[in-house]
């Protein structure tokens, strides 16, 4: 299935959808893993970059996680695995990167929506070097994974479950993972200015939670940085129609905020996706203070140097069907006659 302009006119396009109830683990008790039903497409424009890009999303083998490919780059260095230590930028947005240096940028909001929807293995293909920003949250990123479809994989879905508390602290703010259940997100944010100030928000990933409360959430800057963005190559794409844009007290997009802590929902699903980098859905707890994403991505490097603080795990048995049952692992889609 392709879908190309934009997403309101695909919208009114799709077939009616609902949850397949017989969403469980097999015979053997165990998640498997997930992928796309059938590849899909979309086109916009580059938040930093201002650069037209098309975007596919394929299925992939089980085993083989989340990988990037820019299409306009020929040979095997167009392919980028995405994994927090191929993290090469943090300024602004998360940017993969390779050893031939081949990038992709602002990927968090993509890979925020293949966390909430649940998809295991994907081929991202881009024939620009920056995912397109849509309307500035992973709403239509969703919405293209729902129309693609989803199907399991004859392998177990594997979990990295956090075994003791790790935390970083410097200049763009703390954070830290801490065992849990399911992934849960605390976050705090704290920006001078009227129209942001101070917003926290604990937000469980469970029972369709992150298509509910943080999907529709948008990118967001302030008027007087326009020009310091644009002095540093970043936001050359940036519109009011993908960001909210603050100046003082004010809103400028017509219709205002979609919900009132709309910062502090997006930072969350900022955080989302970063922590997706990690090769496969954390089962902890997210805490953060003024963070972003260089945090983000300090706080998964601090995890895995060390060896104590977490392991791969898959559910299985009774803890299986728990984990479906308490609305952890999303409910597969499909289409309605």
């Amino acid at each position: 299935m392709g879908v190309s302009k934009n997403i309101r006119s695909i919208e009114d396009k799709a077939p009616a959808r609902k949850s397949v109830p017989e969403s469980r683990p097999d015979s053997r008790g165990v998640v498997k893993q997930r992928t796309l039903k059938t590849s899909i497409d979309c086109r916009g424009i580059g938040l930093h970059s201002g650069v037209k890009v098309s975007m596919t999303l394929h299925p992939a083998d089980a085993n083989t996680g989340i990988c990037f490919k820019r299409t306009d780059i020929a040979g095997g260095g167009a392919v980028i695995p995405a994994r927090w230590d191929c993290v090469v930028d943090t300024r602004m947005s998360t940017t993969l990167g390779n050893e031939d240096g081949v990038t992709i940028g602002t990927v968090e909001h993509l890979m925020a929506a293949l966390a909430g929807c649940g998809i295991d293995n994907a081929l991202v293909e881009l024939n620009g070097p920056e995912v397109p920003i849509m309307d500035g949250s992973a709403q239509p990123f969703v919405f293209l994974v729902e129309c693609a479809g989803v199907v399991e994989q004859d392998a177990p879905r594997r979990v990295i479950r956090i075994l003791k508390t790790v935390s970083v602290e410097g200049e763009y703010g703390q954070a830290r993972l801490s065992p849990g259940s399911c992934l849960s997100l605390d976050l705090e944010i704290d920006f001078e200015g009227g129209a942001l100030a101070k917003q926290s928000l604990t937000v469980g990933i469970v029972n369709g939670s992150f298509g509910k409360e943080l999907a529709r959430a948008r990118t967001f800057g302030f008027l007087h940085q326009i020009e310091e963005l644009w002095a540093a190559g970043l936001a050359k794409g940036g519109s009011l129609d993908n960001a909210v844009v603050v100046s003082g007290d004010k809103i400028l997009n017509e219709g205002g905020l979609r919900y009132d802590d709309e910062f502090v929902r997006h930072k969350i699903l900022d955080a989302v996706g970063d922590l997706y980098l990690a090769g496969g859905a954390i089962i902890g707890h997210f805490k953060g203070v003024c963070s972003g994403h260089a945090t983000n991505n300090a706080l998964l490097r601090a995890l895995f140097a060390d060896s104590e603080a977490w392991k791969y795990d898959v559910f299985q048995g009774d803890e299986a069907l728990s984990a479906i049952d308490g609305g952890i692992f999303p409910e597969l889609v499909a289409e309605t006659a």
